[in-house]
């Protein structure tokens, strides 16, 4: 739940009115990472939903959502029925959240206004979307950058740049369609095998779907692409950290990824660490 900008000490943590939380996996992870002083940082907003122990039962016991949607389980989706319902509890009504409680969108405005840099990060894919996805197999709201700007409260003139991240190999945990899927096998070969981080099932492994990818950049109005997991497609690319000195067959992927989208590959992941990564906003932008 915590903000991914975490190890950046100086940055401020802050989660939306558009957020549903979980206050025992907010505590637990505000306590796992107390090394990064992300207490002290933190900003809950006091109108965010509330995940509770009866909506986590209700989407794991529900057969539709479990078994035929594959659900992760996380309650989500019984929450935002209780938010539509106007019953839901919020981020103040919880005691536990008391200390970490403000406004995100008045606070993330005055930022804007003082110039300062500010990072929206959305959740799952945008064909997850309940609007735009592989419906009914998608989540219990929409995952594009349009609705991450009002998760935090601020207007689209007020966005300058909309970064897409793609895996070079991409990936779905549960139910629905997917076009490129491979076997697990042939995953296993290539040295792809991930889980999910909420559920920790398996996750299918496709092929690059360039025009799901062409898809994605319209829906969010993409204006850069972050390629992960180089290093999968050509595992001759892992740990480079400078653009000509990947292999051929890598950059006639990233061609096809720009020809096909119409936006540049600004950012590209070649390792798991942060710095197995090759920054080419200044060449691009």
């Amino acid at each position: 739940m915590i903000p991914t900008g975490f190890p950046y000490k100086e940055a401020k943590l802050a989660i939306g009115a558009g957020v549903l939380v979980d206050p025992e996996v907010l505590l637990r992870e505000v306590e796992m990472l107390k090394d990064f002083n992300v207490r002290e940082r933190l900003i809950v907003d006091y109108r965010c939903g509330i995940i509770e122990e009866k909506h986590k039962i209700m989407d794991r016991k529900d057969e539709h959502l479990a078994k035929e949607i594959g659900t992760t389980g996380s309650g989500c989706g019984p929450a935002n029925v209780d938010r539509v319902l106007r019953i839901l509890k919020q981020a103040k009504d919880i005691e536990e959240l008391k200390d970490f409680l403000g406004d995100v969108s008045e606070e993330v405005n005055n930022a804007l206004d003082r110039d300062e840099n500010v990072l929206i990060e959305g959740t799952q894919g945008t064909l997850l979307s309940l609007y735009y996805g592989t419906y009914p197999y998608v989540t219990s709201k929409d995952t594009t950058a349009s609705s991450f700007a009002a998760d935090v409260g601020i207007g689209p003139t007020k966005v300058d740049e909309v970064i897409v991240v793609f895996k070079s190999f991409p990936t779905r945990v549960g139910a629905g369609p997917f076009p490129t899927e491979m076997s697990l096998e042939e995953a296993e070969s290539l040295g792809i095998v991930e889980y999910g981080t909420v559920t920790g099932r398996r996750r299918r492994v496709g092929y690059f779907d360039f025009e799901l990818a062409r898809k994605a950049c319209k829906l969010n109005g993409a204006t850069q692409i972050a390629l992960t997991g180089l290093d999968k497609y050509d595992k001759e690319c892992y740990g480079v950290t400078e653009y000509n000195k990947l292999s051929e067959k890598a950059k006639e992927f990233i061609n096809k990824v720009e020809e096909i989208t119409g936006v540049p590959v600004t950012i590209i992941s070649t390792g798991p660490e942060m710095h197995q990564t090759i920054d080419l906003r200044n060449e691009k932008l």
